[in-house]
């Protein structure tokens, strides 16, 4: 009798396992088409991961390709800082003595201080994901404890590819290959996506890192072609050959998220119509449109960069 039913057994098995499996990962076919139709032609290699929250549905091009951070290598900065907080080795508003030593050369607000100057460690998160400060990012980085420990807390957290590059022992050869840190366009929404569900370290880590990313001055980019009134959560990046960003879209039909990145790029320019950033913006102008096709919201600056014609 046992015998008989042991096939059975296995059947409704193997169903029930393929259906959970299958849970969350349902492919969005319609939107794979349009976003696989906007890469077409595209000068580069690009990776591109999204995420529907309510329904789960996806689309994932490369999504598991490793691409360099550029400046998204601050977010996984912020969590090593966010973790110290937590276990209050930091404080949030504690005082840090800013010296020159810390300077890396560029446009940074934060390079601009006295030295021996008194700043607030949250004013330095400000700087590294507002501004992209690149100075305030590497204190930060330091005071995170290293790339080191920021890596060994990715790994921890179950981020297979992502990692601090720059200024870690052990991350030449990574360094060589994509610079500051390297990532995969699906790691990076799943960082947006945790913090969302408030599953990133905790719900109180996963609120303030929210709020930090909600304050973009960079938004002349996928940004752009959101409404001013959502709330969106994002942190972009760019070096010579390589455009990027993850935005998490508090959208009225349901938030999603999405992740491009792009390497190796044909266009080195740094005009508004560089390939790689025309791209963010069409990219970012598809996703709303095709998630809130009522909406009667126009863009003043087109995805091509130039003035729309509303």
């Amino acid at each position: 009798m046992i015998d008989s039913i042991k096939p059975l057994f296995l059947l409704c098995y193997f169903f029930l396992a393929s259906c959970l499996v299958g849970k969350g990962q349902k492919k969005d076919e319609k939107l794979q088409k349009k976003v696989s139709g906007l890469l077409t032609g595209f000068k580069g290699e690009t990776g591109v991961y999204i995420k529907h929250l309510g329904t789960g549905e996806e689309v994932e091009i490369r999504a598991d390709s490793i691409f360099p951070t550029a400046s998204m290598v601050k977010i996984p900065i912020l969590l090593g800082i966010m973790d110290k907080i937590s276990s209050r080795e930091l404080d949030y508003h504690q005082e840090l003595l800013y010296r020159d030593s810390l300077l890396y050369p560029g446009e940074d607000i934060l390079g601009s201080f006295k030295d021996s100057q008194v700043v607030q460690l949250s004013k330095v998160l400000m700087l590294m994901l507002t501004t992209s400060d690149n100075t305030a990012s590497l204190w930060l980085q330091s005071l995170a404890g290293t790339g080191t420990r920021i890596n060994e807390l990715l790994e921890r957290s179950g981020y297979q590819q992502t990692r601090v590059n720059s200024r870690t022992p052990g991350r030449e050869a990574a360094r060589n290959l994509f610079g500051w840190g390297q990532t995969t366009p699906r790691e990076m929404a799943r960082m947006m996506e945790q913090m969302y569900k408030g599953s990133l370290l905790n719900p109180v880590s996963s609120e303030a890192m929210l709020r930090l990313l909600g304050r973009n001055y960079w938004d002349e980019e996928g940004l752009s072609q959101i409404p001013p009134y959502i709330f969106a959560a994002s942190k972009n990046g760019a070096v010579n050959r390589s455009r990027s960003e993850t935005v998490l879209v508090m959208a009225p039909h349901g938030p999603y998220v999405y992740s491009i990145i792009t390497k190796n790029q044909a266009d080195e320019s740094w005009g508004r119509d560089n390939e790689g950033f025309v791209l963010l913006r069409r990219l970012s102008s598809l996703l709303w449109k095709h998630f809130e096709p009522g909406s009667s919201w126009r863009p003043s600056i087109g995805a091509d960069g130039k003035p729309a014609k509303n």
